[in-house]
């Protein structure tokens, strides 16, 4: 007898039911370490401060240097995390880009305005 499929298990990160689940992670897989490494850096520092408040408000709190703090999980609840980490810092990178371009925008109205 086979077992019954758990419909509510999401899969394991990496893991894909065919070519098109695969295609993002193969790109990934194909860039440079040094395109990585410039994709995974915060363009600011406001950026970077926010995502290391929030996943420090996932892991918890305790000073390290007053705390062996190990955090135990599985690879699916790992892989949750990622995801949830990934896109807090695509919503604040995209929300950096409105908030400059809509002050480079007050800027060039501002200017368009001024009598000459």
């Amino acid at each position: 007898m086979n077992p019954i499929p758990n419909r509510d298990r999401s899969p394991e990160f990496g893991e894909g039911n065919g070519d098109n689940n695969n295609i993002l992670w193969q790109y990934v897989q194909s860039m440079s370490p040094e395109t990585v490494s410039q994709l995974s850096k915060p363009a600011s520092s406001e950026v970077f401060q926010v995502m290391e408040r929030n996943i420090v408000g996932l892991l918890g709190n305790l000073p390290a240097e007053h705390f062996g703090v190990t955090v135990t999980t599985n690879r699916e609840h790992l892989g949750r995390l990622l995801a949830s980490a990934m896109m807090s810092g695509y919503f604040l990178r995209n929300a950096e880009q409105r908030m400059k371009f809509e002050q480079s925008l007050q800027l060039s109205e501002g200017h368009s305005s001024d009598p000459e």
